[in-house]
């Protein structure tokens, strides 16, 4: 049984191994973004609403930095741009922790974060142009499974930091994200001359290199565009996660919600680094797209759930639910999205649709700080968990619509061949 839950991480190429690696060492620093939150409210002293609008405002940042990073991802490199990016986010950080707390660390900590969302699109791409449909869904599960085996411990330190050693948590984050970096550095070479090659696969069909901008290309693939404003909605719901949920656990337990809340996020880590293996195995034969409905399900009572529940014990059964769904969506929403991108465009399409996708998590705090105002957190969770369920509904309509639209595109494929014998 083992060996069956090992079998879609066997015979990668190495240097997705390597990538994994650094994710492990890059999420065992990470302590500030799950602390955000509280860093803005408790050590800056911004109100809720606050917090939740600076939040939203730094995602916005983000939009133009990512879309930027994917076009220099196509033209410039993957390597490249992830090891400037990178370096000049965690230089940022390390400014934010002499600082101390007040609005100077506030921008400073924006601007490191807008250098870390221009390169993602480049980390993605990277994974893209190492894998193949067959082997893609167990590279990013790896990748997944890595950060979140870091991640496991990563917010519990940061938890035990940020009372009395607040610059720690920045310093430390920077120092892992760095020896991180330089793993990639010294062992992972670019794979932007990966995307001139030919694929000959008609499986990839939707991988082949095209002339023409992103929109053109999207025009000829409204499919990602529908997915997209879809994951947005998951997203509306999951960005609760790190602003609802520690705000809730400060109002229920006090000096000891901060603490609490990393022990949350710590569980929710080790649930993936357990659990990732298993539902990759147990949903091979599923389509991504299938996948996808399924954790939209658990996202709905999982997150729904911790709008009735108050003890500490049933909330951590409430992240073990919606962390199943976080597992499934996280293995099956970027293979989705990079089997049907051309290979010229991936670092423009994976900078673009999760662009769309991420709008959930800015909107998030935003959006549940406006609504805060009129209503209480139980009832917040419950207007999220229920706009969960709308997104799962037009999830299966939209898998129902790629049954139809892949059927389709197979027969066209099947008759062109006659068709130019008849000419």
């Amino acid at each position: 049984m083992f060996r069956g839950l090992l079998k879609p991480y066997k015979g990668l190429p190495k240097e997705v191994y390597i990538i994994f690696i650094a994710r492990i060492v890059n999420a065992l620093g990470c302590f500030v973004m799950p602390l955000l939150t509280l860093i803005l409210t408790e050590k800056v002293g911004l109100s809720k609403e606050a917090a939740g609008l600076y939040i939203s405002a730094a995602g916005f940042l983000y939009m133009p930095a990512s879309m930027l990073g994917g076009k220099l991802a196509d033209s410039f490199g993957r390597k490249n741009l992830i090891v400037i990016c990178s370096f000049l986010g965690a230089a940022l950080y390390i400014v934010c922790g002499m600082l101390g707390p007040s609005m100077v660390m506030v921008s400073v900590l924006m601007l490191a974060g807008a250098f870390m969302a221009m390169a993602d699109p480049a980390n993605v791409s990277l994974l893209a142009d190492l894998t193949t449909p067959e082997n893609r869904n167990g590279a990013y599960s790896l990748i997944y499974m890595g950060w979140n085996i870091g991640f496991a411990v990563g917010p519990v330190l940061g938890g035990m930091l940020f009372q009395n050693h607040l610059s720690l948590v920045f310093i430390g984050d920077a120092a892992t994200a760095l020896l991180a970096l330089s793993l990639v550095v010294f062992f992972v070479k670019d794979t932007l001359h990966r995307t001139r090659e030919e694929i000959g696969d008609e499986g990839r069909r939707w991988e082949r290199r095209e002339e023409g901008s992103i929109f053109s290309v999207l025009f000829k693939r409204p499919i990602l565009l529908y997915f997209a404003f879809i994951i947005f909605g998951y997203n509306f719901t999951y960005a609760q996660w790190a602003f609802l949920l520690p705000m809730q656990a400060v109002r229920d337990f006090g000096a000891a919600g901060a603490r609490y809340f990393g022990l949350v996020a710590a569980f929710n880590g080790l649930i993936v680094m357990i659990f990732t293996p298993v539902l990759t195995r147990m949903t091979v034969r599923l389509k991504n797209i299938r996948r996808m409905v399924l954790s939209g399900i658990f996202y709905a009572v999982g997150f729904g759930l911790l709008g009735v529940v108050e003890s500490l014990p049933l909330i951590f059964v409430c992240a073990f639910i919606f962390t199943i769904g976080e597992i499934v969506l996280s293995i099956s929403a970027i293979p989705f999205l990079v089997n049907h991108t051309p290979a010229s465009h991936r670092g423009r399409m994976n900078a673009l649709i999760p662009t769309i996708m991420g709008l959930g998590y800015t909107l998030g705090p935003l959006g549940m700080g406006q609504m805060l105002r009129y209503v209480t957190m139980a009832t917040g969770w419950l207007l999220a968990a229920g706009l969960t369920l709308v997104c799962v509904l037009l999830m299966y309509g939209l898998e129902k619509y790629d049954d139809r639209h892949s059927a389709e595109d197979f027969v066209l494929t099947a008759e062109k061949p006659a068709d130019q014998t008849a000419l």
